[in-house]
């Protein structure tokens, strides 16, 4: 019998896939069952028009049998089958559109799973078996075939004997090695993982014969023996869950469906199951969890959501299908209009998937808008989980997805005592007031006592306490909200002053420059500028940055680049009507060394309460006690 040779460039991928390292071996067994559930559907098809199959859609069936002692593994199913010539066609080429230039992409990756996708089939079985047996009866037809191969030497097809239409893949396993145990392919518990992981949605019974386990018949009841014995069972479910009408499933089943995929033990905060028929048509589950994963603001945390074709699993995690700011989801998309028979590099990036991943992100954001609006309660709770990732997205790609997150974030007002939307805020704005102003920190208490902050509520107006780091980038990055400019109290003029107050301010500074002077003089290069402020309300004294960066800012560089990071100018402001700065004023002409441990002690006031670090706290601690005595 003459061997016949694989064609050039088919040989060529199967070297590379054969002789490389994958740590995804285990995918040949999905694509040797979708390929046999491809040929039932093939004969179900038929049958709809042809009486003479004789066969129901309830007897159609994979099966998979073990031959442990021989290291032989077999997937047999009941469908179409195939002749002669196409299986020559079909095993004789692998990945017939563009092969040669997915296999050159491919050398040039290390790190690539190039089996993790439908493009080439049923070569993946080379990557555990030493060679592999294909016995198939086309339907119709009177002579059964057998293609045999090793993978490296070309192939031979003969005549065989098979009593109905299918076809048996026969796999003869590879030995083990120190790196791979091929042999756990023949194991039970490893086969029913597999099923359950990538093939438990295929729509026909895939089964195999199982062991189990009982009670001998005449065993005593205070010493009971028992016997193993062989039973077929069924290993796949066959129908998703997220195929079934909503109406259908109840929240039990769709809790009990979450813990199993997700190994989450809480309850989810909400599931989203819905279907969009389109240009791309898919189904969705999709769940918002009540707790974030204990990695999930690290860098090893994956987002991402399993994506089904048809119900096979083709990627566990597809991160294409989930934005950055919506990483927090988990969940299942199936859709049967993905391109398949190309790359994954490719697929990651089709136009399918990013139809997908926009009706995604648009149902997900609907059902947040939804629960912010409908179930405040509700959503509180899930924002004090994954507020922060909401926030990240706002900000991320130079506010490329705002306006997808903005309305979405909360903040802590000061003067209605609760978390607020920027809407909200704007709505609840004092009449008069222009800007949206904002005051950040790390403690929303602290940040309450402010002298900015008190001045704001004099008049009426309210601030955002902002508690979070990545706060204050937001309005660096939104710049307006409802055409409303925000404004950082602690750096910013607060505009309060008309334009009379203004110009007694500065004859008032004008008249106390030689006190502003002697100030400065005191305290040398611990200020860049000492200057009276109007925005200090009953506060005698405050420390703001110079332009350019705020004082959370400067800390936020200096712990996540201390390298790259410098310090921001200290302006000293005085409040001219302040006792404590008048008490200044009149030590300085009668007693000016008293006059300069006033002045220290005023700055390093300011510092405390700008919630900077004292350079020196035991020096401040001996100054107090210095003007006390």
């Amino acid at each position: 019998m003459r061997k016949k040779q694989f064609k050039a460039e088919s040989k060529r991928l199967l070297d590379l896939m054969i002789n490389s390292i994958y740590t995804n071996k285990e995918i040949f067994l999905r694509e040797i069952i979708s390929n046999a559930s491809d040929a039932i559907d093939k004969l179900a098809y038929t049958a709809l028009t042809d009486d003479k199959v004789g066969i129901s859609r309830d007897e159609f069936a994979i099966t998979i049998t073990r031959a442990k002692d021989a290291g032989i593994l077999t997937v047999s199913d009941n469908g179409i089958g195939m002749s002669r010539e196409e299986m020559e066609e079909n095993l004789g080429t692998i990945a017939k559109s563009g092969s040669l230039g997915f296999k050159q992409a491919m050398e040039k990756q290390e790190d690539i799973d190039i089996i993790g996708q439908f493009g080439v089939g049923f070569y993946s079985a080379f990557m555990v078996a030493s060679s592999v047996t294909v016995i198939s009866k086309k339907y119709g037809a009177d002579t059964a075939w057998r293609w045999t191969s090793d993978g490296t030497d070309g192939y031979t097809v003969e005549e065989a004997e098979r009593d109905y239409p299918g076809t048996d893949v026969i796999m003869t396993l590879k030995a083990d090695t120190e790196e791979d145990k091929f042999s756990e392919f023949l194991d039970e518990y490893k086969l029913r993982g597999l099923i359950r992981k990538y093939s438990d949605y295929i729509r026909y019974p895939i089964r195999m014969e199982v062991t189990k386990s009982r009670k001998k018949a005449d065993s005593p009841e205070d010493k009971p023996e028992y016997e193993s014995y062989a039973e077929e069972e069924t290993l796949n479910s066959m129908v998703p869950i997220w195929h079934r009408n909503k109406k259908d499933v109840s929240q039990e089943e769709y809790e009990s469906f979450y813990r199993e995929k997700f190994f989450d033990y809480n309850k989810p905060l909400r599931t989203v199951h819905f279907t969009t028929e389109g240009t791309v048509s898919f189904k969705a589950l999709l769940y918002i969890p009540g707790k974030a994963p204990f990695d999930f603001y690290s860098k090893d945390f994956k987002r991402g959501l399993q994506l089904y074709s048809s119900g096979v699993m083709i990627m566990e995690s597809c991160e294409e299908l989930l934005p950055e700011h919506f990483r927090f989801v988990r969940g299942v998309v199936d859709s049967q209009d993905l391109s398949l028979n190309i790359s994954r590099e490719m697929l990651q990036h089709s136009r399918q998937l990013t139809v997908i991943a926009r009706g995604i992100e648009k149902k997900i954001r609907s059902e947040l808008k939804t629960m912010l609006e409908k179930d405040r309660e509700e959503y509180e709770k899930f924002y004090a989980v994954f507020g922060r990732q909401l926030k990240y997205g706002a900000v991320a790609d130079y506010g490329a997805h705002k306006d997808a997150t903005q309305d979405l974030l909360l903040f802590y007002s000061h003067k209605q005592g609760k978390l607020v939307t920027l809407q909200e805020y704007v709505d609840a704005m004092a009449e008069g007031q222009e800007k949206i102003y904002f005051a950040p920190g790390e403690n929303t208490q602290r940040l309450a006592k402010l002298p900015q902050v008190k001045a704001l509520e004099n008049k009426g107006y309210d601030v955002l306490l902002f508690g979070d780091e990545v706060d204050e980038f937001i309005p660096q990055t939104l710049m307006t909200y409802s055409e409303k400019a925000f404004c950082n109290v602690t750096t910013e003029d607060l505009g309060l002053q008309t334009d009379e107050e203004k110009k007694a301010a500065e004859e008032k500074a004008e008249e106390l420059k030689g006190f502003l002077t002697f100030v400065k003089e005191s305290l040398g290069e611990q200020v860049k500028e000492v200057r009276l402020s109007a925005n200090l309300g009953d506060a005698p004294v405050c420390m703001t940055p110079d332009a350019g960066m705020s004082f959370e800012m400067e800390k936020y560089m200096k712990r996540v680049n201390p390298e790259m990071a410098f310090g921001v100018g200290r302006i000293l402001e005085l409040n001219p009507e302040h006792t404590a700065v008048r008490a200044l004023q009149k030590a300085m002409t009668e007693d000016p060394l008293k006059a300069k441990d006033y002045a220290q002690l005023l700055c390093c006031q300011a510092q405390l309460m700008a919630d900077l670090p004292l350079e020196d706290p035991i020096a401040y601690t001996e100054l107090v006690c210095k003007l006390m005595q």
